[in-house]
């Protein structure tokens, strides 16, 4: 057995689900009615993921930054 170290992003929608998605893999998200739920059901995702897209290299994550952007509304 094989241990990864996979960035993962942890949001909520407007119901209140936690909507969680592994950055290494595009489309690797899933949902849960609370935050154990939603990253139970991720390990799954990321096993097929895994088995679909076998990864080329291990990248190094470095981190994810909330930035905030000031737009004009005619944007």
């Amino acid at each position: 057995m094989k241990t990864y170290h996979f960035p993962v992003v942890v949001e909520t929608d407007e119901d209140g689900f936690f909507i969680v998605s592994c950055l290494v893999f595009k489309g690797c998200l899933t949902y849960g009615k609370t935050i154990d739920e939603a990253l139970d059901n991720l390990k799954e995702v990321v096993e097929i993921c895994l088995a679909e897209q076998p990864l080329e290299q291990d990248n190094k994550f470095i981190g994810i930054r909330e930035m905030e952007f000031k737009i004009p509304a005619s944007a």
